[in-house]
């Protein structure tokens, strides 16, 4: 709802239909949480996975909302958000990286305008989610995650994973993290290409709407970055299935050996 509770002249039907949405997104949250079994919701028992992801979300958002304000309804503080997003966005904006390519995809007569104001939401939104996705590799080595508080259940945490699907599990779940890692890293700079490629066929991207731009950038950033921790969560995981295995098997050795 943030965006439409920042954001001045937005049409009341559309805040209400927002409000209806993020209604069901909390409801939708607190079933997964409140359930004894496994839901749709990964990671729900081994924080803080997913509270990394939706402070980076929620920063992301309200901080692109008070730069889209700024423009309307200037403030102290939008301003210096908007000069930090603007410092950012130029400092990341080098050739070949991410906050160029999707500059790059806007027209060519875009105005001088749009290109600012979609540079500082793009570089604003990457740092967010490259210090998201430092936080949660920081704490995995600190606390030892998921280990926080006992064992590790991957049928509740993993729902949309099948041990018994064929194949061994660790291998299974080392093709995975690989898969996610890689997608992450790719996403970013494949989604303003594949962007500007569509755009001969469905028309130039063109920055006529806040609420649709903060929600562009936040999805260009936000997943890449997800996807990254879901590949480290799971290959955690796999090293600590590992692990247990080497455990187990020293210890059948172990009871197979008569004493002297």
């Amino acid at each position: 709802m943030t965006p439409s509770l920042m954001i001045p002249g937005i049409h009341s039907e559309t805040v209400q239909i927002v409000a209806l949405a993020a209604i069901f997104a909390f409801a939708l949250t607190t079933f997964e949480y409140a359930s004894t079994y496994p839901g749709l919701v990964e990671f729900r028992e081994a924080p803080p996975f997913n509270r990394i992801r939706f402070v980076s979300l929620f920063f992301t958002v309200f901080l692109l909302s008070a730069v889209a304000r700024h423009s309307t309804d200037p403030s102290t503080f939008t301003a210096f958000v908007g000069a930090v997003g603007n410092l950012i966005g130029n400092a990341i904006d080098i050739p070949y990286s991410p906050v160029r390519l999707i500059v790059l995809m806007l027209p060519d007569n875009a105005t001088a305008a749009e290109i600012i104001s979609l540079r500082m939401a793009a570089g604003m939104a990457y740092l967010i989610s490259l210090i998201s996705l430092a936080v949660f590799i920081i704490t995995l080595r600190i606390t030892g995650w998921p280990k926080r508080k006992g064992g590790f259940n991957v049928w509740v945490n993993l729902p949309m994973f099948d041990p018994t699907a064929g194949g061994d599990v660790v291998e299974r779940l080392e093709r995975d993290a690989r898969f996610n890692v890689a997608l992450g890293f790719l996403l970013p700079f494949l989604t303003p290409a594949v962007i500007k490629a569509a755009s001969g066929v469905f028309g130039s991207v063109a920055i006529t709407n806040d609420q649709t731009m903060i929600w562009t950038i936040t999805a260009w950033a936000f997943l890449p970055a997800s996807l990254f921790m879901r590949g480290i969560a799971m290959q955690r995981v796999a090293t600590l299935i590992s692990e247990q295995r080497a455990r187990n098997s020293s210890r059948a050795e172990g009871e197979r050996l008569a004493p002297a």
